[in-house]
Order: C-alpha cells, then structure tokens, then sequence
C-alpha cells in the first residue's frame, strides 16, 4: 500500500476543480478528474417504518427514477448518485442488496436508453456501539457485510464516515481540550480507519468496486458545526481550523491503505487530501445548505472533482421532488465549472471562489489550495500518525498567525496563542504521548478502551 512521503501536488495552482493528477474512470461510462466537474447528487428517503422493508425499496426507486427523469431533462451527461445508507439499512444486509440492485438496475437502463453517464457510491453507516467495542463485534461485521452486499450487487464505490475515536472527540472538543482533540483526531481516528480500511479496501477489490475514501465527518465537521457562523463562537473559529487541519492526516489513511478516491463529498479536507494523494476527491458547500449552514460555500468547490450537497430529504417542493431540485443547482455549478475549463479560465474562476470566503474565516483560509498544499506537506514530511497530526496543527496556526488578511477577533488571536503554546508542550515521543492520553481518558470518557486501538 502506498505511504505518502510527498505531495503529488506541490504547485497551488495545478489544484483545481475538474483536473486530478490520478483521474478514475468507472461505472457506466463516467470519468472523474479528467477534465470534467461531475455532480453527485446525495437523498434521503422520507421516514418510513423499517419494518416496511418493501414501502422503503419502493421510495428508493421512486426518488433514483425522478433523478435521472430530471437529468435527462436537463441533458446532464454525467452524473454520481450516493446512497447513503442509514443504520436500518447497515443493520440488514440483505436490505443492503436488494435496494443497490435496484437503484444499479435502474441506472443502467437511463444509461442504455439516453446515454448518461453514471456512477453509484454506497456509504455503509458506521453502526458500531462504542459501549460494546470497535473491533470484531457483531456490528462490525454486519458493516463488513453491508460492504460487501452493495459492492456484490453493483455499487461502483464504496465509503464510509466512519467515527473511530470520536467518544473521545466529543468530550474533548467541549472543553476545548487541544490534547484530546490531537489524541482523538491525529491518533486514535487513524488507528481505527487502519484497521477498517483493509478490511474495506479487500471487499472492493473482490468485488471489482472502487474504494472511495473516509470522512472526518464525526470529528471536523462537529468542530465546524459548533463554532457556528459568525457571530458565534461556541468554540474559537481557530480551533475549528486546527481541527480541520489535522483530520487531513485522518483522512488519509485510507488511501495508504489502498483507497484511491473519488473521496467523500462531506469530507472538507479533501482539498489537503487531494494535494497528498492527486486522487480525485467530491466536495460539498454551498449546495449542501439543505443539510448544514457553513462558512465555506464557495471555496470548498475550489479543487472538486465531484461536486455534492449533502443529503436532502424526498420533500416536494415547487420545482420538484428535493433531489431533483438539488441536481439541478448542482448540475449549473457544474456547468459554469466545466465551461471555465472548455474556455482555459479554470484558475481564474477558482480564485474568485477562493478569494470570496478565503480571508473571512480561519476555517476557509485553511481550505485555500495554498495552505492546503502547504498543510499536506507539513503532514508527509513526517512519519507516524501522531507526528503528523501535531505537524498538522503547527503548519495551520503558522499559516493563521503569518497572514494579516486574515479576519481574526482579538479572542481569536489570544486563543490562537494559547493553542500553540500547548502545541508547544506536547511531547516528541507517541508512545510517551499514548500513556498520558491513555491515563488522561481511562474512566473519564466512560466507552474509551485502549484495547479498541492497540489490540
């Protein structure tokens, strides 16, 4: 498996929407990062009992044909259609199955009759009890066979959000507690998605599916979720932005364990992931508005391969059922993208995208492709998942205290200050770092087992 040492990306400005150094071609006819922004619409049924297994396949179907109807109608060429599995549907296999045939079935019969190209991504819901374990419990292996019913039954990529370390994240980042955010985030999240990641990336590959890629969804995206906008501040912004930062050595691993993208759209720092790796990566922003609000609608589509929006639930609405509306957006984003590479104007629309959320939080500032490339390699020019994360953390508050442009409160700057300075007492050694860790949560964050991460 592959261990990055350099960034596939060193240029900021070969990082662009549309163009990925290692492009994929797969499903039914689709190409991702070759030239092409490619939409990745994401539904979620409306709430039906699980014990009525057939009303459920029934929506399913149902919202797959309004989203390609509305595609056909629009002449979208290309188009990825995620499901994302709730923990009904992780929790039954066979369920797992029989609606991935189906929604596999439907698209290749648009596919025939209109020529769309087309793709289908499962995300398999992380269902694992941190009270019982996250190794070889019997939710970790209905997850395993989840995986492995959607790649049997035609999912042409596979992923996973998966929340290793997260018991600890939670308590950890209400209390801004800077320690046990690195220890949650840079050590314990990379350890669990090790373990996981083979096992994943061996089910694709029997299957002739593509491992997409994880998220730091549970951790990178709580932290973003309570800072809030921008008269919040739950939690510093800056701290957010750190949180971001080091999830990137999160996320990584799953390529080094063999994962080769498209990442997942949720997965924000996907733009460092995508300098790392040159995989092509989705990302969600603006777009995503249906399921969270954020500061960082346009730049997160700076570097998109795919671009996303989040789930939206099978509402009605006047221009259509939810998903067919929010193809519709995402599809004219798209368009504008791709026409800005037919035109050779790719670089110039990215920095307006850039430039307009850039400066105004810390937590788009360390989204820009120039800090991400910078980021990522402060992150490979180490080595061990723990070294990484703290490199992480130092390059972004370097990059934070170094840029004037940037809009900083002074609470910001104090906490920004005070965040290095516990950086700064951090010790060199993991090992060394583990055993205070260990002590710090064993008994205080009730479902933290040292033995879930170092059997």
């Amino acid at each position: 498996m592959p261990v990055f040492r350099k960034v596939e990306i060193e240029d900021p400005s070969k990082l662009v929407f549309g163009i990925a150094k290692h492009p994929l071609s797969y499903g039914l006819g689709l190409k991702i990062g070759q030239g092409e922004v490619v939409p990745e619409v994401k539904f979620f049924p409306k709430a039906i009992s699980e014990k009525d297994e057939e009303a459920f396949k029934k929506e399913v179907e149902s919202i797959t044909k309004d989203i390609l109807d509305r595609a056909v109608e629009l002449g979208v060429g290309s188009l990825q259609i995620e499901t994302e599995q709730s923990f009904m549907e992780t929790k039954n296999p066979r369920l797992v199955a029989e609606v991935t045939n189906i929604q596999k079935s439907v698209m290749e019969k648009y596919a025939g009759e209109y020529g769309i190209k087309l793709g289908l991504r499962v995300t398999v819901a992380d269902i694992r009890d941190f009270r019982e374990g996250l190794r070889h419990t019997a939710e970790y292996n209905l997850m395993l066979e989840a995986f492995e019913k959607a790649a049997s039954n035609g999912a042409d990529v596979l992923s996973i959000e998966s929340e290793g370390g997260k018991d600890v994240f939670n308590y950890s980042i209400l209390r801004q507690d800077v320690r046990g955010i690195l220890f949650s985030v840079g050590l314990l999240g990379p350890l669990d998605m090790s373990f996981l990641w083979r096992d994943i990336v061996g089910i694709a590959k029997r299957n002739s599916s593509i491992p997409g890629g994880d998220t730091a969804c549970a951790t990178a995206n709580t932290a973003m979720r309570i800072a809030g906008g921008v008269r919040s501040m739950n939690i510093p912004h800056t701290l957010a932005a750190v949180v971001r930062a080091v999830s990137a050595s999160r996320s990584l691993v799953a390529y080094e364990e063999g994962a080769t993208g498209p990442g997942k759209d949720c997965g924000y720092e996907n733009v460092i992931v995508k300098a790392i790796t040159g995989y092509p990566m989705s990302m969600e922003g603006k777009s995503s508005a249906c399921a969270h609000s954020s500061l960082i609608g346009n730049i997160a589509s700076a570097c998109c391969d795919l671009w996303s929006n989040e789930q939206v639930e099978n509402i009605r609405l006047f221009g259509g059922s939810g998903p067919q509306v929010f193809l519709e957006i995402l599809y004219y984003d798209c368009k504008l993208m791709n026409r800005a590479i037919a035109l050779g104007e790719q670089n110039r629309l990215r920095d307006m995208l850039v430039s307009s959320d850039k400066f105004e939080d810390p937590q788009a500032f360390v989204l820009s492709p120039e800090a991400a490339v910078e980021i990522g390699k402060a992150i490979v020019s180490e080595k061990g998942y723990y070294r990484r994360g703290i490199s992480a953390c130092f390059k972004a508050v370097e990059l934070m205290e170094n840029e004037s442009n940037l809009r900083l409160s002074p609470p910001e700057k104090r906490f920004l200050l005070n965040l290095k300075k516990v950086l700064e007492t951090l010790p060199d050694d993991e090992d060394e770092f583990r055993e205070q860790m260990c002590k710090a949560f064993y008994g205080r964050v009730q479902t933290f087992r040292e033995r879930d991460y170092w059997p």
